[in-house]
């Protein structure tokens, strides 16, 4: 079923009494009385202060599971994620082109100054990632959604080896090397699900692969997110 249609019919059914009482409201009117009227806008007013946190509630939850929290993991946790890590909700989306295998998974390259060290951090967010069938055993699924972990790895190190080659420490070139990073990640990441197809094209999948692991070999002295800068390159 449609999504859209779907809170649509919610919000109608939420406010199905209103509707009563606007009925109300223009029976009664043409009578003269307005105590309706009056009735109808103290109802609008409190129907509207239980809808607002109702939906902050559920916006805040969309994007963030805090009712089953857990921390974002560096990508040093790689081998450890399985698809219970996947805690976010989605509450609509029920498909991907008509398949019930899917999963959507949150990345991020985060950045922090620390004295003379940039700290590069690529992290995968449980509680806003999620898996349609929390129960899924698909390798094939999991494989394809922990590549994108690679892919934010991969961007990661090439802003770390950029990085150790500034010959002096300047905010505003750090801060343009992660953004830089952080564009060319989301790039590649879409290019990723375009050409697999989001997993189904194996044999691109197991292009994708090789590829990236052989990358990520080629940068392995970037794989620690902490790069000092002193100038002396």
């Amino acid at each position: 079923m449609n999504e859209t249609f779907i809170a649509i019919l919610i919000v109608l059914v939420y406010f199905s009494p209103v509707f009563y009482q606007l009925v109300i409201v223009i029976r009664e009117s043409k009578k003269g009385n307005r105590i309706p009227l009056k009735r109808l806008l103290k109802f609008l007013k409190y129907s509207f202060l239980i809808l607002f946190p109702l939906i902050t509630i559920f916006a805040i939850l969309s994007h963030t599971n805090f009712l089953n929290y857990q921390k974002p993991m560096s990508y040093d946790k790689y081998d450890e994620i399985t698809f219970e890590n996947f805690r976010g909700l989605e509450f609509f989306k029920k498909s991907l082109y008509g398949s019930e295998r899917f999963a959507y998974v949150v990345l991020s390259i985060d950045s922090e100054i620390d004295g003379n060290s940039v700290i590069v951090n690529a992290l995968f967010h449980p509680s806003r990632s999620y898996v349609y069938n929390s129960h899924s055993n698909s390798v094939e699924l999991l494989t394809h959604e922990k590549y994108h972990f690679k892919i934010t790895e991969l961007f990661a190190r090439r802003a770390r080896q950029k990085l150790s080659e500034l010959n002096s420490f300047s905010t505003a070139k750090i801060e343009s090397i992660v953004d830089e990073a952080r564009q060319n990640e989301r790039k590649f990441q879409k290019k990723y699900d375009y050409d697999t197809f989001h997993s189904y094209v194996y044999s691109e999948q197991k292009k994708y692969q090789k590829e990236l692991d052989s990358l990520l070999s080629l940068l392995s002295d970037f794989e620690n997110p902490k790069i000092t800068i002193d100038g002396k390159n």
